[in-house]
């Protein structure tokens, strides 16, 4: 085959191609024939304008710190639900959790192990019906702190944290150990 025939073979190829691969007729919508539709555009209105004065008075509040301090303890156990000693009290409302440290000092020579001990019972009028009534303490929050014999009359707790579910909490304080001691609780909320 000569030069010519193979150029005229390929026109006349690429003439059929485009034909027969080219749509014929109008553009038909994936909708059917519903014809030309209206079509609304509607666009944000210009920024809201506010008058007056806006302020934020001072920051925003993360944190906040409650401390009972120095609040004296006798020998008390703390199933001794009439005898314990009430320190006062927390509010923790807009707080999600509590890290509790309690700290403190033995009055004399300690001469047996012990335990002292804070116990945040809620202010609810049903559990504070169920402790001072029956004993029975619900929902409590506790930290507690060693004490050992010949060793330092200073003791302290671990830092527990925990999540508050009410929002104010009432103080209890006990002493296992024999001799009195002058407690601190430090409670630092947060968000």
């Amino acid at each position: 085959m000569s030069r010519k025939a193979v150029v005229a073979a390929l026109c006349v190829t690429s003439a059929l191609l485009l034909t027969v691969l080219l749509p014929v007729g109008t553009a038909v919508s994936q909708q059917g024939n519903q014809g030309i539709r209206q079509v609304i555009v509607t666009n944000f209105p210009d920024l809201q304008k506010v008058e007056g004065e806006v302020t934020i008075r001072g920051p925003i509040r993360q944190a906040s710190q409650v401390v009972l301090k120095d609040v004296v303890v006798p020998p008390v156990g703390p199933k001794d639900t009439q005898r314990l000693i009430q320190a006062g009290t927390v509010s923790v409302d807009g707080f999600s959790q509590i890290v509790l440290s309690l700290e403190g000092q033995i009055k004399g020579e300690v001469v047996r192990p012990g335990t002292v001990g804070a116990i945040l019972l809620p202010e609810e009028d049903a559990i504070v019906r169920a402790f001072e009534e029956k004993g029975e303490m619900q929902f409590p929050l506790e930290v507690t702190a060693p004490t050992a014999p010949g060793g330092s009359p200073y003791f302290a707790s671990s830092q527990p944290v925990l999540r508050v579910g009410f929002p104010r909490y009432r103080v209890l304080l006990y002493n296992t150990s024999a001799k009195t001691v002058s407690v601190t609780l430090y409670a630092y909320l947060t968000s």
